[in-house]
């Protein structure tokens, strides 16, 4: 996959190419681009998709220094400047949409549309935090033990999934030295949900039924504080990554959300189209109105006294 440079990382991301809207997508923690490999597949012909790897996450090249989700949305920025795109739906999955909802405030001219798939516009539950605090201890200093690796298994991808083993093999080489920033860029991340009416960009939220890291009535919130959330859609039985999961429900309703984007853009482009030509008749008719000779009105007395004047 190419890497290109961006605020002094190297980001790592695949481009499918396409004609359609472009779409971009940015993964959870723990996760990489390749979680959205079930939604790549189902695209129809001509579905445009770009997935990326965050800073400490995937084959992204990253320094060591700090970094907050605002700092994501403007490498999200500088790849989509790098790709030529100036308008895209962005979206994400839990990370990933804190990212896009931090980029939707920040750049709101480059996003027509909003995927977010469980995740939040608040902060991190404090009894949540305590807990992922110990497991980040036990990982750094003895390795993700089998217990360990089922647990977080059990809370990204559910009790149930059967394809969660090469997620497990792919944690257990991520590189002790990169848990530690990523974690703390979770845990410390600021409030939004008081700028969610700010984002007028059409937004589309889902959310597993049985999401154990976000309560699902977090993305109620979610959707009735955006601006213009379109739906919100439940995943029945799903867990938190519920696009890798229970993805044809999840396609489904990306899908649907994209060609009504599709459907609208043409009208709104008529509605523009049909706004400048109704102004521009305005302006020529004021400037018809201002070139034409005025007439003059003669009182009756004046026009007996030029009478007089003619004979």
């Amino acid at each position: 996959m190419p890497l290109q440079q961006v605020n002094g990382q190297w980001i790592n991301y695949e481009d499918t190419g396409g004609d359609l809207v472009p779409i971009v997508l940015a993964h959870g923690l723990l996760m990489d681009r390749e979680m959205f490999a079930p939604q790549i597949e189902a695209a129809k012909v001509g579905s445009r998709f770009i997935t990326w790897d965050a800073r400490c996450h995937g084959e992204t090249e990253n320094t060591d220094d700090p970094f907050s989700y605002w700092d994501l949305a403007d490498d999200l920025k500088g790849l989509l400047d790098h790709l030529g795109i100036e308008k895209a739906v962005v979206g994400g999955m839990s990370q990933g949409g804190f990212v896009a909802l931090r980029f939707a405030l920040k750049y709101p001219e480059r996003v027509s549309g909003l995927v977010l798939i469980g995740t939040q516009a608040g902060v991190e539950d404090p009894e949540k935090v305590a807990t992922y605090q110990v497991m980040l201890n036990v990982w750094e200093v003895d390795g993700l033990n089998d217990q360990l690796a089922e647990t977080i298994a059990a809370i990204i991808l559910g009790n149930e999934w059967k394809g969660r083993a090469p997620w497990i093999a792919k944690w257990r080489q991520k590189p002790r030295s990169l848990l530690r920033q990523a974690f703390q860029t979770l845990v410390s991340r600021d409030d939004i949900q008081h700028r969610l009416g700010e984002i007028t960009a059409p937004a589309l939220v889902i959310h597993g039924s049985a999401d154990a890291a976000i309560d699902i009535e977090m993305a109620h919130r979610l959707c009735s504080e955006l601006a213009n959330c379109r739906q919100m859609v439940a995943i029945e039985g799903a867990g938190h990554a519920s696009n890798l999961t229970h993805p044809k429900l999840v396609n489904l309703a990306i899908q649907q959300f994209i060609d009504d984007l599709e459907l609208s853009a043409p009208q709104r482009a008529e509605q523009r189209a049909n706004a400048i030509r109704a102004d521009a008749e305005r302006r020529s008719g004021e400037r018809r109105d201002q070139s034409s000779p005025r007439r003059q009105t003669v009182a009756p007395v004046d026009r007996r006294m030029a009478e007089r004047r003619a004979r």
